[in-house]
């Protein structure tokens, strides 16, 4: 794994190992960050389910103003942290070490928004795709113009619309998808 563009292009990143992670492809993340393009530019930037942490390292490379990880796994923590300090990345990122809901309350608590919202629990773990996209939906950590974007497999069906977020956009590559949610205009 390396950070594709920006300030730490072409560094490489620590991996997972033997830990039980399935990182977002270089491919993906390049796509992905093609289409954010220069919003990603002095934007607060949350990577939820972080695991290695590449997808937030990756916003903080192209100029966002700070990433906040939110990740559960101890092992996890310690590698994302590992490659935070690998780049010297000290006070663009925030690291929360617990349950996403749990991390999200502690945001929520703090009166924070953000401009992106990354989310790639495991596959396996379908529950959380909508369990997280509810208590997003229900919240108000998404700025006016923010974008929830959630990485799951191209055959889990997610809903186009929630009470105050809508799918705007889906993107599929190979077995991966990314669902785009904004806030709805009557919202």
């Amino acid at each position: 794994m390396r950070v594709i563009a920006g300030k730490y292009r072409s560094r490489v990143l620590k991996g997972p190992g033997r830990l039980h992670l399935r990182p977002t492809s270089d491919r993906l993340r390049e796509t992905l960050f093609n289409i954010l393009g220069p919003e990603i530019v002095d934007s607060d930037f949350w990577d939820l389910f972080a695991g290695t942490g590449a997808v937030g390292i990756e916003a903080i490379s192209r100029g966002a103003h700070l990433a906040i990880f939110i990740e559960s796994q101890a092992m996890s923590v310690h590698l994302l942290k590992q490659n935070l300090e690998a780049l010297g990345i000290r006070s663009a990122a925030e690291v929360i070490e617990a349950d996403v809901i749990g991390g999200l309350e502690k945001l929520a608590a703090r009166r924070l928004v953000a401009d992106f919202i990354f989310l790639d629990p495991p596959y396996v773990n379908t529950g959380d795709y909508l369990r997280v996209l509810e208590f997003l939906d229900a919240s108000h950590l998404i700025a006016p113009y923010g974008i929830v974007i959630v990485e799951h497999h191209s055959r889990l069906e997610l809903p186009d619309r929630l009470n105050r977020i809508e799918r705007t956009r889906i993107l599929e590559q190979g077995d991966a998808a990314l669902s785009f949610y904004r806030l709805a205009a009557a919202a």
